[in-house]
């Protein structure tokens, strides 16, 4: 590993350690220019402001939100980190009132540097949205009688149009 892998990776165990400490201006400080791009929903936080209004949204939904790390990845101008985010829903979401329940769910994140350097450009976070969701009540699997209920009554349009396509065959 070289020695700029090395500080890289110092910076994104800093990073994710400092999410888990709730310590958001020591998350702030490992950016050049902070920014998230949450592949899982679409949602991109950019600038300072935003990410910050990201951190305080999330951790008053799910307070004890920690991430742990389960591999690090250096790679030519990024850090990919392999890891497992937890937490339980105990404010709003969104304006969905708390569940109560709690989450577990695997995600990889690119941390991309600019060539040479030192700090963070961008958090790149690739995870299934969906189970999350299933996990604290708000979803359920479409495998399932509860699933296949739900999407009709919700979906009803959509359902229908594939069983019209079904039953043309």
């Amino acid at each position: 590993m070289s020695e700029l892998d090395a500080i890289r990776e110092a910076v994104v165990r800093e990073h994710m350690g400092s999410e888990n400490r709730h310590d958001f201006d020591a998350t702030i400080a490992t950016f050049d220019h902070p920014r998230y791009e949450l592949v899982g929903t679409g949602e991109v936080h950019d600038g300072e402001a935003e990410v910050r209004r990201y951190f305080a949204d999330t951790r008053a939904a799910f307070p004890d939100q920690r991430n742990r790390i389960v591999g690090l990845y250096p790679s030519r101008d990024a850090v990919i980190a392999e890891f497992v985010l937890s937490g339980t829903h105990l404010g709003r979401l969104r304006g969905l009132p708390p569940t109560r329940r709690a989450f577990e769910c695997p995600m990889l994140a690119v941390f991309a540097f600019a060539p040479g350097g030192r700090r963070i450009t961008c958090e790149r976070v690739y995870f299934d949205a969906s189970t999350i969701l299933r996990q604290l009540g708000l979803a359920s699997d479409p495998r399932s009688l509860r699933g296949r209920l739900e999407a009709a009554a919700l979906h009803p349009l959509t359902v229908g149009g594939a069983l019209l396509r079904a039953l043309r065959r």
